[in-house]
C-alpha cells in the first residue's frame, strides 16, 4: 500500500467515522472557505502560544544546561537509581580512587566528593556517547579542589584511546581547605566522543568535587546550550512554562519534605538559586538525577533573553501522575505557602528586599516581572488539591493581587475529575485553569470545536500539555488542525504549550517531543516545524471564517474482541458474544484450552482451572483476541477477576487490530478509575470515565452492547455508562487572521488527507494580486531525524484576488500572508 494513504486506511480498519474524499488518490475535493472581513473576531494575546520546559529525556542535565560533565559533584546514588553508584560516569584512570562521604565535604548540600590517593587520576564520558569538542572552541574547566600536601592537577579532554585533544590545564592545587580552581581548554580536533581526564600528581591525598567543563559559547552567555536555546527562541515563544509537570508535584518515599541532605527531596525552588556548588543534587521523578544548575534564576534568566512571560509551577502537596497521596500537615503547608510568596519576592521584589537581594546578587537586580504562577500539576484527587489551592491562591492574592494564581483540572481532556475540577474552579472564580491530555491523532481531527462551547465568561483556558501520540507528520498535521480551533477560540484558550519540549534520544522516557538532540546536534520533530510556523504568524484578532466541510461515511463500530492487563494478574471466563437477533457468535468456557485467541506475545496466558488467566502482574498490554473483525451490532460477556497488580483488567471490542480498538479500563490508573479509551493508530483518548476501582479477588460480570456506532456498558448487571462514538475526523481546517502591523490576512489552511484540496477563498475585500506562501508537506509517516528533515517549510509567492480558487496540497499546511487592499 502507498504510505501515503496507509494511516487513512487504518483509521478506516478501526471503525472510526473519518471525513474521506472521493475514490482515487488524485481527485480533488472541492472546499468553499468564506472570510467575513466586516467583522472583527477574538484578540489573540502576545502570549497564547509558548513552551513547556520539564526536565524529562535529559533535557536539562545533559541537553539545555550546557555542562559537559556527568555526576560533577559524585552525588548518584543506588537509592535514586539501582544503576547508580557514586561513580557512575567516571573511571578510575590510575591510582587509589574512592567516593567519600565524611567531614571534609565540600558543603551539607554537597556532601560526596573524590578522595584521589596521589598519583592517580579518573576519566569522565559525559553523556550520550561522550564529550563533544569543536575545533577551535575553548572550554571553561573549573573543580573545587583541596589537598593535605601541594599537588599538581591537570585536566584535558582526549578521544577514547587517551589522546589528547587540546592543550590541558595544569593547577597546583595548596592547602587543605576547599578552594576553585580554573582554566581553559582550546579544542585542537572536533569529537563527539571525548573524555575528560582528570590526574593529580604528587603524594597524599587530593580531594576534589563540582568536576566541570563549560563550553565558552553558551546562549547570551548564560550557561545554555546555544543550539538548542537558539531553536526555542526561533519559536518566538510568548511564555515559559517551567520546571514541570510531574517532576514538580510528585513526593518520594520521604513525603514531601525531609532534611536538606536527605535523598528524594522533593522539588522546591530555593534548592536551585544561589551558588551553584551549594545547590542541591536530587533525584528526579523521570528515573535520574538533577544537579539544579539549571534553576530557577537560569529559568527567569531564559524567559528574558527569549522575550517569553514566565511561569513557574509550584506544588501543592497533593501529588498527581498516576499517584495519589495529600500531606496532611498545616505547618508543612504554611511553609510551602510561604515559599511562594517568596518565590514572586525572588523574582518580582526590590533588590534591597530580602529574596530581592539573593537575585540581585546573582547578578539580575531589576524585577523579573512574573505575572502568572501555576499552583499543581495532574492531581488526581480534586477536592483535596481544591482546598490546598484555594489557601495558596488566597494568600498570593492577599499580598500580590496582581499576580494571576493557576489552577487545573486534572491529567485528562474529559471525566470525573475534569469535570469536578472544573466545577470547583468555576465556583471559586478561578482566573485560568490549566488543562493537559495526550491523544489520537484522530481525537485532534475530531476535537477542532472543543472550545466552542466553552462559558465566554468563566475562567480561562491555559493548555499547558497537549500533542497527538507521536512524532510522524500526520501528527503534526492532526495538531495543526487542532491548533485553527485554539485560535478561532482565543476570547477563551489564553495560553498554549505542546509538550515535552526537549528529548536526548539516548535518554528517552517519553514521546512523542518537540526538539530531539544528542550530545553534538539538535533538530525539530514535524511537529517543532508545525508549531514555529503557528507561533511566528500568530496575527492580532482573529477575522471570522467559514469552511464546507468534507463528505463523511458513517459505518458501524466493527471489530473482534479482546481480553488484557495492565501491570496486573487476572483471570477471564465464560466468554459470549451475541448477535444482535440473539445468535450466537462466540463462546469459550476455556475447557478445550485457549486455541482460539491470538496472543501479541505479552504476558503470561494460559488456562488454569477452567479460566484464563494472565499471571504475570509486571507485564503491561497483554492484549490477546478473539472472533472476526467484521462483527457488528454484537453483545459481549464475560467473567473478570483479578489476582494480584496495581490495577484492574482490560475487555477489549471493536478490536481491529492491537493499535486500533476499543477497550473498558476498569481499575486504571492505578486503581483509582474506569474508562473506555479509543485506540487509534497507535494513540489512545479516553471517551469516557468514572471513579470506579476493582477490587482483588472478587468477580465481576461485564457486558458491553455495540449498536451502530453506541456503546452501552454493564458492571454486575447495572449500566455503568454509555456514549456514541459520532466525531468526524475533518481533516480539513482553517481559522484565519489579521496582522494589524502588516496589513494582512493571514490565512491558514490545514489538508491533513490524500487527496488535494480545491479550495474558492471568497475575502470580500480588495487585495495585492500575490500573497506570500509558507508551505509545510511532505508524506504522512515522514519522521525529521538528525540527518534528514523531510518536513521543512518552503515559502513563495501565489496569485490571489478577492475571491479565487487556490488548491492545497495533500498533507500539508498552508499559510498564505495576503495584503488587504482597503
Amino acid at each position: 500500500m502507498h504510505r501515503t494513504h496507509a494511516l487513512l486506511s487504518a483509521l478506516l480498519a478501526a471503525s472510526l467515522l473519518v471525513a474521506v474524499p472521493g475514490s482515487g488518490a488524485a481527485v480533488e475535493t472541492d472546499y468553499t472557505l468564506r472570510v467575513d472581513t466586516t467583522r472583527t473576531g477574538p484578540s489573540i494575546d502576545d502570549s497564547m502560544y509558548g513552551v513547556f520546559f520539564e526536565d524529562i529525556n535529559r533535557a536539562a542535565d545533559g541537553g539545555l544546561y550546557a555542562e559537559l560533565v556527568q555526576n560533577r559533584s559524585f552525588e548518584y546514588d543506588p537509592a535514586d537509581n539501582a544503576g547508580y553508584t557514586g561513580l557512575t560516569s567516571w573511571a578510575p584512570h590510575s591510582g587509589t580512587v574512592d567516593v567519600a562521604d565524611d567531614d571534609a565535604r565540600l558543603n551539607e548540600r554537597n556532601r560526596r566528593y573524590l578522595k584521589l590517593g596521589l598519583p592517580a587520576g579518573v576519566i569522565n564520558s559525559g553523556y550520550n556517547s561522550g564529550i563533544a569538542v569543536t575545533k577551535g572552541q575553548h572550554y571553561d574547566f573549573s573543580v573545587w579542589a583541596r589537598a593535605d600536601r601541594t599537588a599538581r592537577l591537570t585536566a584535558t579532554v582526549t578521544d577514547p584511546a587517551g589522546t589528547p585533544l587540546g592543550d590541558p590545564v595544569r593547577v597546583d592545587v595548596r592547602g587543605d581547605g576547599w578552594t576553585r580552581y580554573t582554566g581553559t581548554i582550546r579544542a585542537k580536533r572536533s569529537t563527539t566522543t571525548g573524555r575528560l581526564l582528570v590526574t593529580g600528581d604528587g603524594t597524599g591525598t587530593l580531594r576534589l568535587d563540582m568536576v566541570s567543563l563549560l563550553p565558552r559559547d553558551t546562549f547570551k552567555g548564560h550557561g545554555l546550550r546555544r543550539d538548542l536555546a537558539e531553536k526555542i527562541a526561533a519559536l518566538k515563544p510568548g511564555f515559559v512554562r517551567f520546571p514541570g509537570g510531574c517532576l514538580v508535584n510528585t513526593g518520594s518515599h520521604h513525603g514531601y519534605d525531609a532534611p536538606d541532605y536527605e535523598r528524594r527531596r522533593s522539588y522546591q525552588w530555593k534548592d536551585t538559586i544561589g551558588p551553584v556548588e551549594q545547590r542541591a543534587t536530587n533525584w528526579n521523578f523521570w528515573g535520574y538525577n538533577q544537579s539544579y544548575g539549571l534553576g530557577y534564576f537560569e529559568y527567569f534568566q531564559f524567559a528574558e533573553d527569549i522575550g517569553a512571560m514566565p511561569l513557574p509551577v509550584v506544588p501543592a502537596l497533593v501529588t498527581g501522575c498516576g499517584q495519589n497521596r495529600a500531606t496532611d500537615d498545616p505547618a508543612l503547608l504554611r511553609r510551602h505557602i510561604q515559599d511562594t510568596l517568596d518565590l514572586v519576592e525572588f523574582a518580582n521584589g526590590p533588590a534591597d528586599s530580602t529574596w530581592g537581594r539573593k537575585r540581585a546578587e546573582m547578578g539580575h537586580p531589576e524585577p523579573f516581572k512574573l505575572t502568572h504562577l501555576a499552583v499543581g500539576n495532574e492531581e488526581n484527587l480534586p477536592d483535596e488539591f481544591f482546598a490546598r489551592f484555594t489557601e495558596f491562591r488566597a494568600a498570593i492574592n492577599a499580598k500580590y493581587p496582581d499576580i494571576v494564581v493557576v489552577s487545573n483540572s486534572g491529567p485528562d481532556d474529559a471525566g470525573g475529575t475534569f469535570d469536578r475540577l472544573w466545577q470547583l474552579n468555576r465556583q471559586a472564580g478561578v482566573q485560568m485553569v490549566d488543562e493537559h491530555y495526550y491523544n489520537s491523532p484522530s481525537w485532534f481531527l475530531e476535537n477542532n470545536d472543543r472550545y466552542d462551547s466553552y462559558d465566554r465568561n468563566g475562567p480561562k483556558v491555559f493548555l499547558g500539555e497537549y500533542a497527538s501520540q507521536d512524532n510522524t507528520f500526520f501528527n503534526a498535521l492532526s495538531e495543526a488542525a487542532f491548533m485553527t480551533g485554539l485560535e478561532r477560540n482565543a476570547d477563551v484558550v489564553k495560553l498554549a504549550s505542546y509538550a515535552p519540549l526537549l528529548a536526548n534520544e539516548d535518554y528517552v522516557q517519553w514521546r512523542p517531543d518537540m526538539i530531539w538532540f544528542n550530545n553534538h546536534a539538535s533538530w525539530g520533530s514535524a511537529s517543532y516545524e508545525v508549531q514555529k510556523l503557528f507561533m511566528t504568524n500568530v496575527g492580532d484578532h482573529v477575522v471570522p471564517s467559514t469552511a464546507t466541510a468534507t463528505p463523511s461515511t458513517r459505518t458501524p463500530i466493527t471489530g473482534a474482541i479482546g481480553l488484557s492487563t495492565w501491570a496486573t494478574a487476572a483471570s477471564y471466563d465464560d466468554v459470549t458474544v451475541t448477535g444482535a437477533s440473539g445468535e450466537t457468535l462466540f463462546s469459550d468456557d476455556f475447557s478445550g484450552g485457549d486455541s482460539r485467541w491470538t496472543k501479541s506475545g505479552r504476558g503470561t496466558w494460559n488456562v488454569v482451572n477452567g479460566a484464563y488467566v494472565q499471571s504475570d502482574a509486571a507485564a503491561e498490554d497483554t492484549l490477546v483476541t478473539a472472533g472476526d473483525r467484521s462483527w457488528q451490532n454484537y453483545t459481549l460477556n464475560v467473567k473478570a477477576t483479578k489476582q494480584s497488580g496495581r490495577e484492574g483488567f482490560l475487555v477489549a471490542f471493536g478490536v481491529q487490530d492491537t493499535g486500533n480498538h476499543y477497550w473498558w479500563n476498569l481499575g486504571g490508573w492505578n486503581n483509582t478509575q474506569s474508562a473506555v479509551e479509543k485506540a487509534a493508530g497507535g494513540g489512545k483518548s479516553t471517551l469516557i470515565s468514572d471513579g470506579t476501582r476493582v477490587d482483588t479477588g472478587r468477580t465481576y460480570d461485564v457486558r458491553i452492547e455495540v449498536r451502530g456506532r453506541h456503546v452501552a456498558l454493564f458492571l454486575d448487571g447495572r449500566k455503568w455508562g454509555e456514549f456514541t462514538d459520532d466525531r468526524v475526523a475533518e481533516p480539513f481546517r482553517q481559522v484565519v487572521t489579521r496582522d494589524t502591523a502588516t496589513g494582512e490576512l493571514v490565512v491558514k489552511v490545514v489538508n491533513a488527507q490524500g487527496s488535494p484540496a480545491r479550495t474558492r477563498v471568497e475575502l470580500g475585500v480588495p487585495v495585492s494580486a500575490s500573497a506570500r506562501a509558507t508551505v509545510l508537506q511532505g508524506l504522512p509517516d515522514d519522521v525529521n531525524t538528525e540527518f534528514t528533515q523531510p518536513i521543512r517549510p518552503s515559502t513563495g509567492q501565489v496569485r490571489v484576488a478577492s475571491t479565487f480558487t487556490h488548491t492545497f496540497p495533500p498533507h500539508s499546511v498552508t499559510f498564505l500572508r495576503i495584503r488587504s487592499r482597503s
